[in-house]
């Protein structure tokens, strides 16, 4: 019987707290700091918290999580979208765990609530505030990271491209060091266009690589062993003289590989040997 009283009261703190719904959401109208658009499209999600809120009063617990990582995944989604900070959705959270946390308090005395009893419900209440936390944050910074992922991976495609000058040549013009990371997406380039372009010969222009050492030379070799392999021949231009030098001393072959100090170079000879 008195779990049955106590989950009507329970109930009665949920409707009051929905009842208020479109008031609490609308409170903050008046000083965001984000433009009408943005406002329009926050205010939803921020009824859904409410809502969230509201019943995780006299739901089961779990239920109520299970309802926040849902939401948390969407308003991150939503954040991203507009290109907005983390510190909107927390600085939302906080707002209304403050402002529901006051209508909690009130119906609490006027439902008589004993201490024990009210620091429990808001207890729980509290642990639900510090869930949407968790999962906006956890949401948040997943989008943030695949998005920066997303455009790394389209600025390795635009840094290391392969030019088809011909319908049998292509040529990848480095510019920049040339570290194990690069040196795989050239890699996979090189392979992916080569084959796609269905070419005979790829030329790799050096002319804006400062440095060729021995773990260049050999990202190298390796590059041009996997093209050979599905039929593509590679010429090597952009040899400076000071790169040659460097190589020499370094003790660096290039061994079976042609090369030529000027792309024009490399072009003429690839041409020459198109059947």
């Amino acid at each position: 019987m008195e779990d049955v009283l106590l989950n009507k009261k329970l109930q009665r703190i949920t409707a009051v707290i929905l009842h208020k719904k479109e008031e609490l959401a609308e409170q903050k109208r008046h000083y965001h700091f984000y433009n009408h658009d943005v406002y329009v499209q926050l205010v939803p999600w921020r009824k859904n918290l409410i809502e969230i809120y509201a019943e995780s009063i006299s739901i089961d617990e779990e239920h109520t999580f299970q309802i926040l990582e849902k939401w948390g995944i969407e308003v991150a989604n939503l954040l991203t979208t507009l290109q907005l900070p983390l510190d909107i959705a927390l600085e939302e959270i906080s707002y209304y765990r403050n402002q529901i946390g006051e209508v909690i308090t009130e119906e609490a005395k006027k439902e008589n609530f004993s201490f024990d009893l009210f620091s429990k419900v808001i207890s729980r209440y509290n642990l639900v505030v510090d869930k949407a936390v968790h999962w906006v944050s956890k949401s948040y910074m997943k989008d943030y990271i695949d998005k920066i992922q997303s455009a790394q991976y389209a600025i390795d495609e635009l840094s290391i491209p392969v030019v088809r000058v011909t319908k049998e040549i292509g040529v990848i013009p480095l510019v920049g060091e040339i570290d194990t990371h690069r040196a795989q997406i050239l890699m996979e380039n090189a392979l992916k266009q080569g084959n796609t372009y269905r070419l005979s010969w790829l030329i790799i222009d050096l002319s804006a690589v400062p440095i060729i050492d021995t773990m260049v030379a050999d990202q190298l070799f390796k590059v041009v062993a996997a093209l050979k392999l599905i039929g593509i021949d590679v010429v090597l231009s952009g040899i400076r003289s000071e790169i040659a030098l460097t190589m020499v001393q370094l003790g660096v072959k290039l061994n079976d590989i042609v090369t030529f100090n000027t792309l024009y170079g490399a072009l003429e000879y690839t041409s020459s040997r198109v059947k």
